[in-house]
């Protein structure tokens, strides 16, 4: 796919997510050899997009969601970690989550922020809601995932403030 210049993978990249619009974004990625940002702003529909610098505000919000899935994914692990997002702080110009035992912890980089994407789409047959985090080089920092309910339903709640927050912040940016 090297022979192909921007706009040939751009049609490329959009031709496959029409085939395959519950397919895996990472993939498309790696085969035109492109940021996962840019194939996810190949999708035709589902998403909102919003500045980094909201990085803070968002993931106190989503701290107060209950359980979600919290994903980081490279091109050699995908991690997953269920449960609570845990209220952060900053300091040492880091946003600290300090999850305790078992609970999630990091430090993360606000300033890294390039770009957040609230994603509605169909993956693997399944509805999704996912707020994305992704860097200036257009790579994904991590992803928050809505969390399911027994039924493996989107619990609605969640979707609730998930949609809230695509909102205020499209509004704040002048997007809405």
């Amino acid at each position: 796919m090297e022979n192909l210049d921007h706009a040939e993978k751009i049609e490329r990249i959009t031709q496959a997510i029409a085939e395959k619009p519950d397919g895996i974004l990472e993939t498309l990625a790696a085969q035109y050899g492109v940021p996962i940002q840019t194939v996810l702003e190949c999708l035709p529909t589902g998403i909102t997009r919003v500045d980094g610098r909201h990085f803070v505000d968002v993931l106190k919000d989503i701290a107060h969601w209950g359980d979600i899935t919290f994903i980081c994914h490279s091109k050699d692990a995908i991690i997953e970690f269920s449960g609570p997002l845990p209220q952060g702080e900053m300091g040492h110009g880091m946003y600290n989550l300090r999850g305790g035992s078992g609970g999630l912890s990091g430090h993360l980089r606000p300033e890294n922020c390039a770009a957040i994407f609230f994603v509605s789409r169909m993956f693997m047959g399944m509805e999704t809601r996912s707020i994305q985090f992704f860097n200036t080089d257009g790579d994904t920092i991590f992803k928050i995932y809505v969390g399911r309910d027994r039924e493996r339903r989107l619990k609605a709640v969640q979707v609730e403030r998930f949609e809230r927050l695509a909102i205020q912040f499209a509004k704040a940016a002048g997007n809405a």
